[in-house]
């Protein structure tokens, strides 16, 4: 399998082992449709090895260790089982570690996938696959998740937190491979009830009390009256040219990734839909004249498949203009539906570079899109020149 992946499942029953040249601690965590635990009877590792439907087994150092779901033991109001791993040497990170789920008939052991994370490094804890439920049927998907923080990171973000000895103040949280936050240290105990701390700063609020204006680094949650915004909205981009000067012709695009930011495509003025549709370009502006979005991007967030996780996007000066020489350069969001302006972002100061990255949206295992303000400027006047840099802001 590949990250995002899926294949359904042939078995009631399946275990799903996690191997590695070295020590694994896996766990598993049964997931609401909130993409939370109910309660932290629903972490299940070595210190708490049984749960509804879930069980832990130890490999004892000469096996690996794995997770069972019986799917027809699972609970109602239970979609996920998501299965981790974490090397057991305190500290260690995956770099130069390859491990590997095998996903089994539990009462066959017949082999049904396998997947290898690509591309690991400094992380110490991962989402390694997730079985989960859609339309009645039972499915795996390759995820590869990587957090920074241990397997603290992966249970405090999917709703526990873990019980420590009074230390030193924790490090904010800080985003690992395929972007959620990673929150403080090892877990020491079994897990208790209790929220992540937001980093701080970082000003992070919801939909729910109207228009949201982002300043740089800040991000809005999509999701309003408790439910994740997964409808049509539109990626508004606007541009004056400065102090009463020429026509400045720019480019808006958007720059899809995968979970390990691998670049997946672009849509720009040359290539107006991607992702099977899902995203569509209103085509090229040549001067920014006039009220109103100079460009619009449309994307349709229920589309967005699986594999695509974050959302670039970029305004270039193809003609090599500066942005010392724009005015008023904005991004907002709109919902396709209403007409309703979600979210803006308004890029204060210019720099006389050719190319900016405005805004990234970032989908989260729980199933809401974040859209972060970026405002970074970059030497390029293509998106193709945008890939790179745009990858390294997610």
């Amino acid at each position: 399998m590949t990250p995002g992946s899926n294949l359904p499942l042939n078995a009631v029953r399946v275990t799903v082992d996690v191997a590695a040249p070295v020590r694994l601690d896996v766990s598993g965590l049964l997931l609401a449709a909130d993409g939370k635990v109910r309660s932290d009877a629903d972490f299940i590792f070595y210190n708490q090895p049984a749960g509804p439907g879930v069980t832990y087994r130890s490999g004892g150092g000469s096996a690996p260790d794995s997770i069972t779901v019986d799917t027809s033991a699972v609970p109602p109001g239970i979609e996920r089982i998501v299965v981790t791993a974490s090397p057991d040497a305190a500290g260690q990170s995956f770099q130069g570690v390859e491990p590997t789920a095998t996903v089994r008939n539990a009462d066959g052991g017949a082999v049904i996938a396998s997947f290898t994370p690509p591309q690991l490094g400094t992380e110490t804890a991962l989402v390694v696959v997730e079985v989960y439920l859609r339309g009645g049927v039972w499915k795996v998907r390759a995820v590869g998740q990587g957090y920074a923080n241990g397997l603290a990171g992966i249970a405090t973000d999917f709703g526990v937190s873990v019980d420590e000895e009074p230390a030193a103040p924790a490090p904010a949280p800080v985003p690992a491979a395929a972007f959620p936050p990673a929150p403080p240290a090892p877990p020491v105990a079994p897990p208790v009830a209790q929220p992540a701390a937001p980093a701080p700063g970082a000003g992070k609020v919801n939909l729910d009390k109207g228009r949201v204006s982002l300043q740089k680094n800040q991000t809005v949650s999509l999701v309003k009256g408790g439910r994740p915004l997964l409808s049509q909205v539109k990626m508004g981009l606007g541009w004056e040219p400065a102090y009463g000067g020429r026509d400045i012709d720019l480019d808006a695009s958007v720059i899809a990734y995968g979970p390990q930011r691998n670049h997946i495509d672009s849509c720009y003025f040359g290539k107006l839909s991607i992702l099977g549709g899902a995203i569509k370009h209103s085509g090229d502006n040549l001067t920014g004249e006039g009220a109103g979005d100079d460009e619009v991007i449309v994307v349709d967030l229920g589309r967005i498949p699986a594999e695509a996780t974050g959302l670039v996007f970029t305004v270039n000066s193809f003609s090599g203009q500066k942005f010392s020489e724009v005015a008023k350069a904005y991004c907002r969001l709109i919902d396709a539906a209403s007409g309703e302006e979600l979210v803006r972002f308004d890029l204060t100061g210019a720099e006389p570079q050719t190319g900016v990255m405005m805004a990234k949206l970032i989908k989260q295992f729980s199933g809401e899109w974040e859209m972060t303000a970026i405002g970074e400027f970059v030497k390029s006047r293509t998106v193709r020149g945008m890939v790179k840099p745009a990858a390294q802001a997610l």
